[in-house]
């Protein structure tokens, strides 16, 4: 059964919005539950690498498409030394974590997660920790990374087995400082003061890096867009993007507005750029500050709240959030807002990567298998790299409890100006009726549909389990055409489609 009017937009590659830049497809590692022991590093697994990485992950991992990979943290980086994960791992220190109130081991450290990045085929985007330690530590920490040689700490890399450098280029200064749950959480002045002076610090080894400086943790904390505006006051100048955090979850059974999801993301990116614009307009500044999104997702916080946390466990099961065709749907329209804000979201960190409320995940000795999220991200990355056309939708709407009249239809186009080829990414948000739509096509040049694959199912709660791994996969959509310089297709009830066209 379709819905009565179709939802309709135009393309034309003279309205844009700007360029992809293919960091918006990172990821993130945290030690942090299975993330990263028995999820990307597990030594004598059958699958294991020389150096302890899980192979099947990396594999999955290179078919992901995933770029930029934050590390070590996230709430674990506020209590982290990084001098406890280099050098002989047998030698490494054993340390109580009390952001997840675990055993941290150090087995997997500095140069574990520059191996992975590199097998991964990644870019490392590494925090650092001013909770409970500031800029010298900030400043040794670089230095150590990235100084090719004839120092201390640099000699001292050399000696731990990696005599070239490891080139890291993005940082972030801290993680959710605004947060009270966080170690060494901090006012906006304090925290602005301590990573200003942290930017300068690392700036004076190394100008070229960019820099990330901590926003908000979601928009709904009592100090949105205040905290911004304090913090930018004494960074503007000196870092590159401020970061953005976000998660979504299915409240009370109200799933209309958990499918309108994007409508919050979309108001946050927003709302910061219109407050970093006011400072550096104040500060008659013609920088201008992009936005890091370096935490996003679907997380069931409610699910995790309500229990307790482990007794100083090592590695424990933590977040494992099991995934439905539902969340892949909602995690689809969150890439499609990412996408749409092309223009100032430079990077971005699907948090997190491996067991953890992942797209991928692993049995201790056993397999390694993709969730049901897995699939949006992977088909974003490969073919949302380009230039995204400017979507402006006409699209019956529907109505939501949280977000009041919104339309069924999200979408966005990206164009691969190497090629011409154009893709569609768009969700149809209706649960219970197919939506026609109607494209326009000016001046693209396109010939045929390529492909018009479809995540939908009749089961909304169906999921891939270690005992069903390829219960969902995505299929192909029927009857979709290019006619006349019009894409015609139906979008199944509450289904993630991608549309190619050539």
């Amino acid at each position: 059964m379709s819905t009565a009017h179709p939802a309709r937009f135009t393309l034309d590659p003279a309205f844009t919005v700007g360029e992809v830049d293919p960091r918006l497809f990172g990821s993130f590692v945290e030690h942090l539950g299975r993330c990263v022991y028995t999820g990307v590093f597990e030594p004598g697994h059958p699958r294991a690498d020389e150096q302890g990485l899980r192979t099947d992950v990396l594999e999955l991992v290179r078919e992901l498409g995933v770029t930029a990979i934050r590390y070590p943290g996230g709430n674990f980086v506020s209590g982290y030394r990084w001098e406890d994960g280099v050098g002989p791992a047998e030698q490494r220190p054993r340390r109580l974590d009390a952001a997840w109130r675990s055993v941290e081991s150090n087995r997997f450290g500095l140069a574990e997660y520059i191996d992975f990045v590199r097998k991964a085929g990644g870019e490392p985007m590494m925090a650092v920790n001013l909770g409970t330690r500031g800029v010298a530590e900030a400043r040794e920490l670089l230095e150590y990374a990235n100084h090719p040689g004839g120092t201390a700490l640099s000699d001292l890399r050399a000696a731990h087995g990696d005599k070239e450098p490891y080139g890291i280029r993005l940082w972030c200064l801290g993680n959710e400082m605004d947060g009270p749950w966080q170690t060494g959480h901090k006012t906006a002045a304090e925290y602005g003061r301590l990573a200003a002076e942290t930017a300068r610090a690392m700036r004076q080894l190394d100008d070229s890096l960019e820099l990330v400086a901590c926003g908000s943790s979601s928009q709904a904390m009592d100090t949105f867009a205040a905290w911004e505006a304090t913090v930018l006051a004494e960074t503007y100048d000196l870092v590159d993007h401020i970061s953005l955090h976000a998660y979504y979850e299915e409240i009370d059974g109200d799933r209309d507005s958990f499918l309108a999801s994007a409508v919050d993301m979309e108001s946050f990116i927003e709302n910061v750029v219109a407050t970093c614009d006011h400072v550096g307009a104040r500060l008659k500044s013609p920088k201008r500050i992009n936005l890091s999104f370096d935490e996003w997702n679907v997380w069931y916080q409610r699910r995790f709240q309500a229990g307790p946390l482990p007794d100083w466990e090592e590695a424990p099961r933590l977040l494992e959030d099991n995934y439905t065709v539902t969340d892949a749907v909602v995690l689809g329209s969150l890439l499609i807002a990412l996408l749409r804000h092309a223009d100032r979201v430079a990077v971005a960190c699907l948090a997190q990567l491996v067991n953890v409320i992942a797209p991928i995940m692993t049995e201790p000795g056993g397999p390694a298998w993709r969730q049901t999220t897995f699939f949006p991200f992977a088909q974003a990355s490969r073919h949302g790299r380009g230039r995204v056309l400017e979507v402006r939708v006409q699209s019956p709407t529907y109505t939501t409890a949280r977000y009041g009249e919104v339309p069924l239809l999200h979408a966005t186009a990206v164009r691969d100006e190497a090629t011409g080829a154009v893709t569609v990414f768009a969700v149809n948000r209706g649960r219970h009726g197919a939506l026609p739509l109607e494209v326009a096509l000016h001046g693209l040049n396109l010939e045929r549909v390529a492909e018009h694959s479809v995540l939908a199912d009749a089961d909304p709660e169906a999921r891939n389990t270690l005992a069903d791994p390829e219960r969902v996969a995505p299929r192909r959509g029927e009857g979709t055409e290019l006619d006349g310089g019009t894409l015609r297709a139906t979008l199944e009830p509450m289904s993630w489609n991608m549309i190619r066209l050539v």
